[in-house]
């Protein structure tokens, strides 16, 4: 059909990458949604009394009552986000793509709707809507993350530009801030967000696929509107993965690319127990904590520092909504970055005879180290109250986000067996989400005992942000180690 190979995969390619930018990681634009909530007054009523008396600058730098409620919203809609993809990473291996796509925007549009038509009477809705918002999201970040099989060797920069759209969606709540100032209602926007949902649809139907994408993929493979019938490749699934992996071992003396796992599959738990997947998890967990930790405070952070200044922490708010724009071209050097160490250790295996497994996992070691150390720039500027160095924490936080889950998903890729992906990265998303609640006593303690200065807290999670550095550290060990070996169990 005329609708098959490299223009079917290039529409699925740009399309996803739209849905990525408009809808998946919007959550992460709080700072601008809160600045239109606060106009709203949403929470007001929690504000002293005394205060409702005082200016408004003075009203907005001492209403910890309203920010906390906000910093509470973010807290539970990023532990959700996170927490569910371990469920969902069982239904997208399970049930494959179209069920989870539909599960996805039931819950976006729901979620868009509610907060359409909330008010600062129903503002309690929020604690509802956002997770649903979120969740929605990042199904539809898992379910396009396969697409990176569909270009080869450029699986990994595929990937990585996907997180990065995800982190540059949340661009869209500065344009609804934009809006607002413009007297177009919050009400109008959600509700046009909720309209998308029919196009979220059309591309689940005619450029996605109903069950999974393969990697390596088939010559013959068909999807989408080219697939007439996916339940017939499904019944010839394991006539198919057999081919595959005969395939895949022709590749490999052709000089191509290969899958990143060679040969043995073991359990899943087997994977989910292991010092390699632990290690991962403190490194994600750590610098995850401390960006979920800035967005859902800077609206609070910025307030501070311009002593309650509304059109300073408006302006402050948009720098960072547009800075974080940017992180989908961001995402793509991490990823060409690991590409590029691929195929050169992938030459040096053929000329050694090491384990193409384990040359291909010692690429992951150089991302792993920058965002390390990109997380521990940003952590500094952050600490430091002086107001336009926060523009470089802007700057510092948006390549350091975009590095870390777009090196998250690649690295998971290359070190852990294909049929294992979904549920692994839901673990790992799931096990750092519980541990992004700390977030929400960091605030309180901060606002509280500490009297707003968290110099004991950054110092504190700056030492701890030390402790990622481990993890690409022990990789290393373990690649030098067995290299040479014609072939490594993962």
């Amino acid at each position: 059909m005329a609708c098959q190979g490299l223009p079917l995969h290039v529409a699925t390619l740009l399309t996803g990458l739209l849905e990525c930018l408009g809808f998946a990681g919007v959550l992460f634009g709080w700072a601008s949604l809160v600045f239109v909530f606060k106009k709203e007054r949403y929470f007001q009523e929690l504000c002293d009394q005394n205060v409702g008396q005082l200016s408004n600058a003075t009203a907005l730098a001492d209403c910890k009552a309203q920010d906390e409620k906000f910093s509470l919203i973010f807290t539970l809609a990023s532990f959700m986000e996170n927490f569910v993809t371990m469920p969902t990473g069982y239904i997208f291996d399970r049930f494959k793509t179209t069920v989870t796509r539909l599960i996805a925007i039931f819950l976006y549009t729901s979620a868009s709707l509610t907060i359409a038509f909330t008010s600062a009477n129903t503002a309690v809705l929020l604690f509802l809507a956002m997770p649903m918002l979120t969740v929605g999201g990042i199904l539809f970040l898992m379910t396009n993350l396969q697409i990176g099989n569909l270009f080869g060797k450029h699986r990994s920069t595929i990937i990585t530009l996907y997180n990065g759209a995800f982190d540059s969606s949340s661009a869209v709540f500065l344009v609804i801030k934009l809006l607002y100032q413009q007297d177009i209602s919050l009400k109008t926007s959600f509700l046009f967000i909720s309209v998308c949902s029919v196009w979220h649809v059309g591309r689940t139907l005619f450029l996605m696929p109903r069950g999974h994408i393969p990697y390596p993929v088939p010559a013959n493979y068909r999807y989408g509107l080219c697939s007439g019938n996916d339940s017939g490749e499904e019944k010839k699934k394991p006539v198919e993965a057999k081919k595959m992996e005969q395939q895949s071992k022709e590749l490999l003396s052709l000089k191509e690319e290969t899958p990143a796992w060679q040969p043995e599959v073991h359990s899943f738990w087997k994977y989910a127990f292991s010092r390699r997947f632990a290690w991962h998890l403190v490194w994600l967990s750590v610098i995850q904590l401390w960006h979920y930790l800035f967005i859902g405070t800077l609206n609070s952070l910025l307030t501070t520092l311009t002593r309650g200044n509304r059109k300073r922490v408006s302006t402050y708010t948009n720098a960072f909504a547009i800075t974080q724009f940017f992180g989908v071209l961001c995402a793509p050097w991490n990823g060409l970055l690991m590409d590029r160490l691929k195929q050169k250790y992938q030459k040096e295996a053929r000329m050694t005879g090491s384990s193409v497994s384990v040359v291909a996992l010692c690429s992951a070691v150089p991302s792993l180290v920058l965002t390390s150390l990109l997380c521990l720039g940003f952590a500094l500027c952050a600490s430091v109250p002086f107001l336009p160095l926060q523009y470089v924490t802007f700057i510092l936080q948006v390549i350091g986000r975009s590095f870390l889950y777009g090196g998250n998903a690649a690295f998971l890729t290359l070190a852990f067996p294909a049929e294992h992906f979904g549920k692994l990265f839901g673990l790992a998303m799931a096990l750092s989400a519980v541990v992004s609640l700390l977030q929400f006593p960091i605030f309180t303690l901060i606002k509280g005992p500490l009297k707003d200065d968290p110099l004991y807290v950054n110092v504190t999670l700056m030492l701890v942000t030390l402790l990622t550095l481990v993890h690409p550290f022990l990789v290393y060990r373990e690649c030098q180690a067995q290299r040479g070996r014609p072939s490594a169990a993962l």
